[in-house]
């Protein structure tokens, strides 16, 4: 079997906005307010895609999610327009968050699994109002994309008890791509100045789902110190590809630990 790996990115939806929904997330918040350009956005998108393809790279897309979801605005009695609150669950009903695809799922490669499987699992987003809608439109996009079940199993989202915020917590290294890897979860604590977006229990709960060996799976606590800075996903702080690990010296709550 040959393994590719695939870059995807989202295309920006049209209902694109500056709404400053994400507690947590101090670029969004300076941004609140701003107008956006939904269609610039996505034009640059595609140029982005289309220079990956130049350097050979497979490429893949996320189209833009159905928005405004009037499901999500009409399960929580939304009429009055001119109430502030109201006004926030509108524009969480039009976020075009999804363009994110870090936080769409959670990828094992096959070389990781029990069942020589590529796994994902969706995320949940439930810490934020206006990505908890996300999960179930994301799933039947990669259910479309990964839908050789022979090669790929795709997992609803874990239940929304535990948040779960997708391959932003979650790092893999390894010799190579093909070769079996370590799997890193990184997971925040709650009780900050900011909302900790991973669960540890979400974080094993995918890893079981994956079917991920004990012995090559990590599980590592974010530093409180870079959620109150606004690092409210791990991979603003840390990345690793291969045989590299790329992080800020504090994202970890224990660095020499981990």
């Amino acid at each position: 079997m040959t393994l590719v790996e695939i870059n995807f990115d989202g295309l920006v939806g049209p209902s694109h906005n500056y709404a400053g929904l994400s507690l947590g997330n101090l670029a969004s918040a300076s941004h609140g307010g701003d107008p956006s350009y939904p269609r610039a956005a996505a034009l640059q998108g595609l140029d982005k895609m289309r220079h990956n393809l130049a350097l050979g790279l497979v490429q893949g897309f996320f189209a833009p999610l159905p928005r405004p979801n009037d499901g999500f605005t009409a399960a929580l009695g939304v009429l009055d327009a001119g109430d502030p609150a109201q006004v926030r669950l509108r524009a969480a009903a039009w976020s075009a968050s999804a363009m994110w695809t870090a936080n769409a799922a959670t990828v094992s490669p096959a070389p990781d699994t029990a069942d020589g499987r590529c796994h994902l699992t969706a995320a949940n987003l439930v810490t934020m109002p206006h990505r908890s809608h996300e999960w179930p439109d994301t799933v039947r996009q990669l259910r479309l994309a990964f839908a050789a079940t022979a090669h790929f199993a795709v997992h609803d989202a874990v239940p929304a008890c535990f948040g779960d915020e997708g391959a932003a917590n979650h790092m893999r290294m390894a010799a190579h791509h093909a070769a079996p890897g370590i799997e890193l979860f990184v997971y925040g604590r709650p009780g900050g100045r900011f909302p900790a977006r991973q669960h540890e229990q979400a974080s094993r709960a995918v890893a079981r789902l994956h079917g991920l060996d004990p012995a090559r799976t990590l599980f590592i606590e974010q530093s409180g110190e870079a959620i109150a800075a606004g690092a409210f996903h791990n991979d603003v702080v840390a990345v690793a590809n291969e045989r590299v690990l790329f992080t800020h010296e504090a994202a970890f709550a224990d660095p020499e630990g981990t």
